[in-house]
């Protein structure tokens, strides 16, 4: 007989739980009254830096935080931030369906780890790899850490070398160049892995971004590699990748040291080769070993998403990579992060089924297009000057042409090939003639100004070697609509016009306080009624609502 049938399930489970005390101790009893709004915190204080010693509702919870939250500003107004904020209802259904996959536990949900890996593929056959079927690489949480990914690999490789020719890694040791007008991630991954940063100061000559020239004044055996910002965060221009490519072709052949590059595509990866296919920017060149993005950027996912794609397995030393054996299965990683939400990379999958090439090209050339009328719009004004060039004719059709006005009429106005190549960014600042005139007036009223319309739009000062000069910038998105650029324009004319009209120190703030002081738009003349139009009145009627 086997020793199961001389047990009761029942009884051992009552013996095993934790017995109750027979006489409790006395706690007071909650005599808050119930709300239906808020629970007890309609009235009393939210703990805001410790635990509370008891709940409240989850109707009541949630209505507390979300309440906090509407204070926040509007994603739809945020036209400081490169990151994507709508998707449609079945990619939101799919996310949510899916919001508790864990991505690394790739025996348990090894659908969405095929999907993951079919994402690579796309990515590296968009980016013209070798063979993308044998593509390596990784989803990120984001452009930083698949940055730091990508330098990481470039360092590992240099000490291989390095150790190989019996030469120290350590004396003078790594160093990295990039442009001054670098995002912060990646002078993150110099200083967080202690390779020396060569930042190459721009000028208004080298378009306010890397001059491969210039850059070539840092580069030594020692140079791990070199980062080329594809879409630089304060202009929206393209680094030339080519040229800077040719560059450290011609020094190899001069010195025997050959210096890779990581392109940081983490917005233009995902416009360039759609919006200018043309282009040759990414593993179509050779020196290019290894290029990042944000699928949560102009890969149109929601924020989380990111991605690093190597040219081929040899430029990702397998030191880097973790065997794994505890999951259920012999699993690899390489990613700086470990446990990440799997949704994320559902998400992008689902726009490249949804969207193909053609659905992402159609947003591509939509946001340039929208790019260019206010770029255009500010400029006519005469109050602004654009620093970015997506508007600007190129240089080869201005040269057949007399100017740029005449090469823009005799060609295709909608065709973005016509254009200079970069991110649909707009960056302006007041005009020179502007400034001259009206000297008192500061750039960055114009943000808090916005701010108080709705309009988030960051005032900040370029890069270093030009900090001295402030600039405006407005990121346009898929959800920036034509309608909205009307708008953001009008707003931009009323409160510059307001400013210029009020002449005193302190009409920004006055400014805040006031209603439209100006017909900003046609729409301020159509169902208005002036009182011109009306009939004379020898007095008012009495009532609080005087007549004109």
């Amino acid at each position: 007989m086997s020793l199961s049938k001389h047990i009761n399930p029942d009884h051992l489970l009552q013996e095993s739980r934790d017995k109750k005390e027979k006489h409790p101790r006395h706690t007071a009893a909650n005599t808050s009254l119930t709300h239906t709004y808020g629970g007890r915190y309609g009235t009393s204080s939210l703990p805001k830096y410790k635990l509370p010693s008891t709940g409240i509702d989850a109707d009541s919870a949630y209505q507390i935080i979300h309440d906090e939250l509407s204070l926040d500003g509007s994603p739809l107004l945020n036209l400081a931030s490169f990151v994507h904020t709508w998707m449609p209802p079945a990619a939101d259904k799919l996310m949510l369906e899916n919001i508790s996959k864990n991505l690394i536990d790739q025996d348990e949900y090894p659908m969405t780890q095929a999907i993951h890996t079919r994402c690579i593929s796309i990515l590296a056959d968009l980016w013209h790899a070798p063979s993308s079927h044998k593509a390596v690489g990784t989803a990120t949480t984001g452009s930083s850490e698949a940055i730091q990914l990508g330098g990481l690999a470039m360092k590992r490789l240099w000490q291989e070398k390095r150790k190989a020719a019996g030469k120290s890694i350590h004396e003078p040791g790594p160093n990295i160049v990039m442009g001054a007008n670098a995002q912060v991630a990646l002078e993150k991954f110099a200083r967080y892995f202690e390779v020396e940063t060569r930042l190459v100061p721009i000028s208004v000559e080298s378009k306010y971004r890397l001059d491969p020239k210039k850059a070539m004044e840092y580069v030594d055996e020692n140079t791990i590699g070199v980062y080329v910002i594809l879409g630089s965060t304060y202009t929206g221009h393209y680094e030339p990748v080519k040229e800077m490519s040719d560059l450290l072709d011609k020094f190899e052949e001069e010195t025997g040291h050959s210096v890779p590059i990581h392109v940081d595509g983490a917005s233009g990866a995902f416009i360039a080769p759609f919006a200018t296919p043309k282009l040759v920017w990414d593993f179509r060149i050779p020196r290019v070993v290894s290029i990042n993005t944000s699928g949560h950027k102009f890969g149109l996912s929601y924020v989380g998403v990111g991605w690093v794609i190597w040219r081929s397995q040899q430029y990702l030393p397998k030191d880097l990579i973790f065997e794994l054996h505890y999951l259920g299965s012999v699993e690899y990683s390489f990613s700086l992060n470990f446990s990440r939400p799997a949704h994320p990379i559902i998400a992008q999958y689902y726009n490249f089924l949804h969207l193909g090439y053609q659905g992402y090209r159609n947003v591509a050339l939509g946001d340039m297009k929208n790019a260019r009328t206010l770029s255009r719009a500010l400029e006519h004004s005469g109050y602004y000057t654009v620093l970015s060039d997506i508007h600007r004719p190129l240089p080869a059709a201005v040269g057949i042409a007399q100017s740029a006005k005449q090469a823009l009429q005799a060609a295709d106005q909608e065709d973005v090939e016509n254009y200079e190549p970069g991110l649909p960014v707009v960056a302006f600042r007041f005009s020179d003639n502007f400034q001259e005139k009206y000297p008192e007036i500061q750039q960055r009223w114009i943000q808090t100004l916005l701010r108080a319309k709705g309009w988030i739009v960051p005032n900040y000062e370029l890069a270093p070697g030009l900090d001295q000069v402030q600039i405006l910038r407005v990121v346009v998105r898929e959800t920036l609509s034509e309608a909205l650029i009307d708008r953001l324009v009008a707003d931009l004319v009323e409160i510059t016009e307001t400013l210029v009209q009020q002449d005193s120190a302190t009409h920004a703030l006055n400014s805040l306080g006031q209603g439209r002081a100006v017909p900003s738009s046609h729409e301020h003349e159509h169902g208005r009624v002036d009182k011109k139009d009306l009939p004379d009145h020898p007095g008012d009627s009495g009532t609080y609502a005087k007549t004109c």
